[in-house]
């Protein structure tokens, strides 16, 4: 499981300490008493979360968040202070901190942070970026019958042979990156690699470097030739997700390879020249964007040749128990175990939820839901609190004697684990605690 951490504190007594803590969950720990030797470290290897005290000998934390943010914007940052300080905790967090504790009265909140932090991390690094030979998925993929569905797919089969740049707008979980697998694996392209980015992963200087390539010596630590993912897609399709965060400098230089089909890698003289389709996504209004100076309005035009926009789960909650029977298969191939069934009760209250999260929220709570049945049927109650809730049946239990319950069945399940019956809860450690107290749990 657990990946790197590099802890950073001058007081060697506690950073022994917190080391053994952290190491006995499971993660490796690398060791600096100052920023000199945290840099010299990092230069070595990119841990997954850096633990740094704020008050150091040759600087402060809370600057080091910025900086380490800026060269490696995947790396997760908990900031520890032995004095809480609500200005340098605000700065901190906007600076790009996962987190601001206080050593000794925030001990407890230390291990559950990591846990926390470092599958953040992970998340974002499994998608930052991919690169297929062929599309991840076709339009038989798309689960769906809905009129909505239906016409987006029509209109994205109807496009994909085209070879026109296609603008792919909706809340996040709707299934953007599904339709450009498609429309990729439908198109005349389909022979060459379908290369996705995720550009709210980067800042901007990294992301420039990933998309366009730098050639060796173009600044400290370019030791070789590097292809950028724009070169690595020639011939083929080009996905840049979340297109709404990219450094609006950036976005010139993006107009630059749709327009003319080249570009110059950092630090080259000479101009690349490619030819790629370009999909994008974003659940951004990439209008208002525009408005708000944050978007160039010519790059606009140039991406939306073609507009498909997703719908939110909530408006085609028809198709519900088709895409719940599949990721349910698909749940019970993986874990080679029989596809457990829904009640009916259960299906009625997921098909009146909000879903902010879509379908992937949805993935979630039904591989959540299997975990929690207990025999061949998911039950209301195997659902996730805030599904329960919606629930006005005449069992007459009231809402807090539903979640009693529920954190009750996770703790059996977990072996009274709370560590890991507060990651299944989806809250705090302490939240847990508090509920456990208040609930009279033992």
């Amino acid at each position: 499981m657990p990946g790197n951490i590099l802890l950073i504190d001058d007081e060697e007594q506690l950073r022994k300490l917190l080391s053994r803590i952290i190491s006995l969950e499971g993660f490796t720990v690398e060791q600096a008493a100052t920023l000199k030797a945290a840099r010299a470290s990092l230069a070595q290897k990119e841990p997954d979360i850096v633990l740094c005290d704020v008050k150091l000998p040759d600087g402060d934390g809370v600057s080091f968040v910025k900086e380490l943010k800026a060269k490696y914007p995947l790396v997760e940052i908990i900031l520890l202070t032995a004095f809480g300080n609500i200005p340098d905790g605000v700065q901190a967090i906007k600076n790009g901190a996962f987190d601001y504790i206080t050593k000794g009265n925030d001990n407890d909140r230390i291990v559950p942070l990591l846990y926390q932090a470092y599958e953040k991390g992970v998340v974002q690094k499994k998608s930052a970026v991919k690169i297929k030979e062929t599309g991840a998925y076709t339009f038989d993929d798309i689960i769906g019958q809905s009129p909505l569905i239906k016409q987006a797919i029509q209109l994205a089969q109807k496009i994909a042979p085209a070879g026109a740049n296609v603008l792919l707008l909706g809340e996040t979980g709707t299934g953007k990156e599904v339709f450009a697998n498609a429309i990729h694996a439908s198109s005349k392209r389909s022979d060459k690699a379908i290369v996705a980015i995720n550009c709210s992963a980067f800042a901007r200087d990294l992301l420039e470097g990933e998309l366009f390539g730098h050639k060796a010596g173009a600044y400290t630590g370019a030791a070789k030739d590097k292809k950028g993912l724009i070169e690595l897609a020639d011939g083929g399709t080009l996905f840049l997700d979340e297109i709404g965060e990219m450094n609006i400098d950036l976005q010139a230089k993006l107009l630059r390879v749709i327009e003319n089909g080249e570009f110059i890698k950092l630090g080259d003289v000479k101009t690349t020249r490619v030819n790629v389709r370009i999909i994008a996504a974003t659940n951004r209004n990439l209008e208002k964007s525009i408005a708000e100076g944050m978007f160039r309005e010519d790059l606009y035009y140039r991406l939306n040749v073609f507009t498909i926009s997703l719908p939110p789960l909530r408006e085609h909650a028809e198709d519900i128990p088709a895409l719940a029977g599949h990721f349910l298969a698909y749940l019970a191939a993986k874990e080679n175990k029989p596809v457990l069934q829904i009640h009916k009760d259960a299906l009625q209250l997921m098909q009146q939820h909000a879903w902010k999260g879509n379908i992937r929220e949805l993935r979630n709570v039904l591989e959540r839901a299997t975990v929690m049945a207990d025999g061949d049927t998911i039950l209301p109650e195997h659902l996730p609190f805030d599904i329960q809730k919606q629930s006005t049946g005449a069992s007459g239990l009231t809402l807090a004697a539903v979640e009693k319950d529920h954190i009750q069945k996770v703790l059996r399940y977990t072996n009274g684990n709370k560590t890991k019956t507060a990651v299944l809860l989806g809250i705090g450690l302490t939240t847990l605690y508090r509920k456990m107290e208040e609930y009279k749990i033992v």
